[in-house]
């Protein structure tokens, strides 16, 4: 199996946004797997400044995004799952680049074939599919 290029992109635009002096932000869908300031969450969505003066100990892996930030004087620690990356993009210009969302599925490698109960996965949140414009 390859990895995926969507956490080799992520890095790439970063470094594009602060090379261009822009802010670089995500937008991320939030589950119970994505770690966030909740009272920010927006229909299951948060925008994100990742800029350097926002961020401490940004870190964007392969797997997740995690930093610490700050949110009304009080500190977080933020971490999502890659894969839920909705998209990355200037502030000052709205570029950047979408993605699709990928569900965080932890030890999908040692899972049986075992399905979940039909209460739960009627209730589960699904992603929404598409771009959405962020201003």
């Amino acid at each position: 199996m390859t990895a995926s290029t969507k956490p080799y992109l992520i890095r790439a635009l970063y470094e594009w946004c602060l090379d261009n002096n822009q802010t670089p932000h995500i937008v991320a869908w939030v589950n119970e797997h994505t770690r966030v300031p909740m009272q920010y969450v927006r229909e299951n969505e948060i925008v994100l400044n990742i800029g350097q003066t926002a961020s401490h100990n940004l870190n964007i892996d392969n797997e997740w995004v995690n930093f610490s930030a700050r949110f009304g004087g009080v500190a977080h620690d933020i971490w999502i799952p890659v894969g839920h990356i909705v998209s990355i993009f200037g502030r000052e210009s709205g570029e950047g680049m979408g993605f699709e969302v990928e569900p965080y599925a932890p030890d999908e490698a040692n899972k049986t074939t075992e399905q979940k109960p039909v209460a739960d996965a009627e209730t589960e949140t699904k992603p929404k599919k598409g771009l959405k414009l962020v201003k």
